[in-house]
């Protein structure tokens, strides 16, 4: 099954859920979809929260340069 599958069959069960319930319960039944697989990508790893959390407190939403390496110390004229 492809993502346009996918989103698909998920655009059509809301859809049908929006009609047989009504727009409120079609929306909460999307939220509640979209919290577990949230909560599956966390458990299988392709979710990193700490990622997740540093786009959220960067005001540009990209990630901060990572701090330079630290230089190795002068070498001397000494061989060993």
């Amino acid at each position: 099954m492809t993502t346009k599958h996918f989103l698909g069959l998920l655009g059509f069960a809301f859809v049908a859920a929006w009609i047989a319930f009504n727009f409120g319960y079609a929306l909460l039944c999307l939220v509640g979809a979209a919290a577990f697989y949230a909560l599956a990508a966390v458990l299988e790893g392709e979710l990193d929260l700490g990622d997740v959390q540093q786009r959220l407190r960067s005001p540009s939403g990209q990630r901060e340069p990572a701090a330079p390496a630290p230089m190795p110390p002068p070498r001397t004229g000494r061989v060993r």
